[in-house]
């Protein structure tokens, strides 16, 4: 038998008919490969459900987590559902189809460089990752709408039934905290989560503002303090390798399709996670620095 790999995927968004096509046409894994997909999978839930299926079909293992694309109550869903509410239908729809949620016990993947704990996060953000110059959530928020650069999460992505976003963010923190604390301390893990757990990820956007919508301060050390050997993330669509305090982080999207053709240099694939592929840089930004998410992701 192939022994087995710890691959990742993410920001899949699979209404676009070539990101569709792309997770039809991958091959099947090996029974001992397990695969970690951190989210943004698509904006309706059958969408969603037909690429969890897909990937489930062809990977011994599969672990979700969600991405602000999955959360969203977007208008053209017949599954009318926000926050929360929503959230809970899609680790129920997970559940049936034998998928791990960030709501399950964490797994240890004990292949090859192993033995390490898999811990699915879903954490949101807080507005914490502000742009130079603001101080607070509301300075951030009006440079955003002044400069025009503004998260599609604004309009779609609802917190209930928590007040805000950030207190939605909070809750998860809260809740996740204890888990993390409780994991093995001989074990190091594999942190997955869709937005990025440090700020450093989001230093070279195109637009900086944007960056408040992509993770919280209060994870910043997770990877020291939780012996992280890998976090993995999407949400950017800048695919890359880096290294913070000696942990490797891994941006593992596959983006939109104009991405795609705009930055051929960026490896849009599965990546490895365990045992570790080769590092994968970014190359040199063209010279309108246009290499990094617009406002709608």
């Amino acid at each position: 038998m192939t022994p087995g790999r710890l691959l990742a995927i993410s920001d899949l968004h699979v209404s676009h008919p070539r990101n569709r096509r792309w997770v039809a046409d991958l091959p099947s894994g090996s029974p001992g490969d397990w695969l970690l997909v951190a989210g943004d999978l698509a904006e309706k839930v059958a969408d969603i459900e037909w690429t969890l299926a897909a990937l489930r079909s062809r990977y011994g293992t599969v672990v979700w987590v969600p991405g602000n694309h999955d959360l969203w109550a977007h208008p053209r869903d017949p599954v009318n559902l926000r926050g929360e509410a929503r959230y809970q239908h899609l680790v129920a729809l997970c559940r049936e189809l034998g998928v791990i949620t960030p709501e399950d016990p964490y797994l240890v993947w004990t292949g090859a460089g192993g033995p390490a704990v898999i811990v699915p996060l879903f954490l949101l953000y807080d507005y914490t990752f502000r742009p130079d110059g603001t101080s607070t959530k509301a300075e951030a928020l009006d440079l955003a709408y002044r400069t025009g650069v503004i998260g599609a999460d604004e309009r779609h992505l609802h917190p209930d039934p928590y007040p805000s976003r950030e207190a939605w963010c909070q809750a998860r923190i809260d809740a996740t905290l204890p888990r993390l604390a409780a994991i093995d301390p001989d074990l190091p893990t594999i942190l997955v989560s869709h937005f990025p757990l440090t700020r450093e990820p989001t230093r070279i956007l195109r637009y900086p503002v944007f960056a408040q919508w992509c993770g919280t301060e209060q994870t910043a050390d997770w990877h020291r303090r939780f012996r992280a050997r890998t976090v993995v993330y999407g949400h950017l669509h800048i695919p890359r390798t880096m290294f913070e305090d000696g942990v490797r982080f891994e941006e593992v999207s596959l983006g939109y399709p104009y991405e795609q053709d705009r930055h051929p240099e960026c490896p849009r694939q599965l990546i490895q996670i365990l045992p570790p592929g080769p590092a994968r840089t970014l190359g040199p930004p063209p010279a309108d620095g246009n290499v990094h998410p617009s406002p709608g992701r």
